[in-house]
């Protein structure tokens, strides 16, 4: 689905003619709680977009963007059939695919079913429940600490893995899992959405590990000065509160705080 070809220009920003080769980037979204979402009308909206949006303002590139799954998306960046995506974990597989600009950081959580949150208090807990399982979104990576647990927990066949949030959560809506990982920008949408409020609890079992994710540009496709230009632009959107405006306007004002934090 193409949402659109060109998103602003540079003459529209009083900005300097940029580089041919900033023109038409193909850049995919996936849809991902408050990151991406559709709004009311049924347009696309999220952080995401709007991050993408305030980019070709202020650097006069142009992207033509589609939305796709996670996987087709890692397939297109290997590919070369795409130049860049949003929201991505650095990873050390990963570098020698794209380079990475950060733009947001985060924390993963584990939700718990509320009634177990008095038994279940960290990682070890879980693991010595063998009848519980827990749901996760296939691809997404949790950090070093949670890694190591779900692949104990993998060994024992006590992870299943899901194709996006929205299926996640109705796992644990009927049952299936008794917990899953999330972050707050993916989880409070889909709650809302699943009529989920107050069956479970927020277990941060790894409050140390902040994660942080940005854009993600082909190394095949996109050369280093775009990187470097994209770049300054999201230093100067964090330093004169751009950043910090559009995830207030998708989450809440403590989140927004955490979240510049990268």
């Amino acid at each position: 689905m193409i949402l659109c070809l060109t998103l602003l220009c540079a003459a529209a920003s009083g900005a300097a003619q940029p580089p041919s080769n900033c023109q038409h980037l193909r850049l995919a979204f996936y849809e991902d709680g408050a990151l991406f979402y559709r709004a009311g009308d049924g347009s696309w909206t999220g952080i995401d977009k709007e991050v993408v949006d305030e980019l070709a303002r202020r650097t006069g590139c142009s992207f033509d963007t589609s939305v796709d799954s996670r996987v087709r998306i890692w397939a297109g960046l290997s590919g070369a059939t795409l130049d860049m995506s949003v929201s991505t974990i650095r990873l050390p597989e990963r570098e020698k695919i794209g380079r990475f600009v950060p733009y947001l950081a985060g924390r993963n959580y584990v939700l718990l079913r509320k009634d177990l949150s008095a038994t279940i208090h960290n990682m070890d807990d879980f693991l010595a429940a063998p009848q519980y399982k827990i749901a996760v979104i296939k691809t997404y990576r949790h950090g070093p600490a949670y890694e190591a647990w779900l692949t104990r927990l993998r060994a024992q066949g006590r992870v299943y893995e899901t194709a996006d949030h929205l299926s996640m959560m109705r796992l644990f809506k009927v049952g299936r899992v008794q917990a899953v990982m999330a972050n707050p920008t993916t989880w409070y949408p889909v709650v809302k959405q699943e009529r989920l409020a107050g069956t479970y609890s927020v277990m941060d079992w790894a409050p140390h590990e902040n994660i942080v994710s940005g854009l993600i540009l082909s190394r095949q496709t996109v050369d280093a000065a775009t990187v470097a230009r994209f770049s300054q632009a999201i230093r100067a959107m964090r330093e004169d509160g751009t950043l910090r405006r559009i995830f207030e306007r998708h989450t809440d004002a403590e989140r927004a705080a955490q979240m510049i934090n990268f």
